[in-house]
């Protein structure tokens, strides 16, 4: 290790953001009720066409992106251009799930806690930090445009022993798992619609499956490693 390398620690936690901390789909219906009533049905229908096209394209949300592929086609509806202000100042905070950021703060008492994610340059950033999420994992924030292709990265910036990684899509569960194997805990909140898709994956991917993200809080750190557990009296409420 030369002296500029980063400290290797015994566990580092890699949680993900959309349905897993923030209620990606929530999201999704805010902003298509506010197009509608904004902007009426036919853009709302567009833009989200070209949403949907770009995910398949790209693998993740890109929001202002739709916006600029949606002004290429209809230079003169300008009045949309007002969206990109409302898409970035929107109340992320208010869509977290419950207890989310108090897992991110349990987890970092057994080692430090990093957040993985996908998604654009501009559009994710600003929803990690004004959800509260990079606050509370000290900003060990990182974000690719495939992660699942990027772990070499994330183990040169924060190199463990071990990993556990808390994510809501069992496709990325499994290439992680292909990847570090035995090293890595896999942790499945069912929630969203990733996770409740059999068409994107099986909880076989999982070494460990919650209900809600919440649940972690009943977890001590034999649970999270696949060891024997024993219960914390911290427990997730409704």
């Amino acid at each position: 290790m030369t002296p500029d390398s980063p400290r290797e620690h015994p566990i580092v936690f890699l949680v993900d953001v959309d349905n897993t901390l923030l209620d990606n789909d929530r999201i999704r219906e805010d902003i298509q009720s506010h197009l509608g009533e904004r902007y009426g049905a036919e853009a709302r229908e567009r833009y989200w066409a070209i949403q949907e096209q770009l995910f398949v394209d790209l693998g993740y949300r890109d929001y202002l992106g739709a916006l600029q592929h949606y002004r290429d086609e209809r230079p003169e509806h300008i009045e949309l251009l007002a969206m990109s202000s409302w898409l970035v100042d929107f109340p992320f905070a208010e869509r977290l799930y419950p207890h989310a950021l108090d897992v991110l703060l349990h987890l970092g008492r057994f080692g430090p806690t990093v957040i993985l994610s996908d998604g654009d340059v501009v559009f994710q950033p600003r929803k990690v930090e004004r959800s509260g999420i990079a606050a509370a994992v000290d900003g060990r924030v990182l974000i690719y445009i495939h992660k699942e292709k990027s772990l070499a990265d994330v183990e040169r910036r924060h190199p463990a022993e071990r990993y556990v990684l808390v994510d809501d899509k069992p496709r990325i569960l499994a290439a992680v798992k292909q990847h570090w194997g035995a090293r890595v805990t896999t942790v499945l909140p069912r929630q969203g619609q990733f996770a409740q898709d059999a068409a994107h994956g099986d909880e076989a991917s999982a070494d460990l499956v919650v209900e809600r993200i919440g649940d972690i809080l009943s977890f001590d750190l034999p649970a999270l490693t696949g060891g024997r557990s024993t219960p914390s009296p911290r427990k997730a409420t409704a």
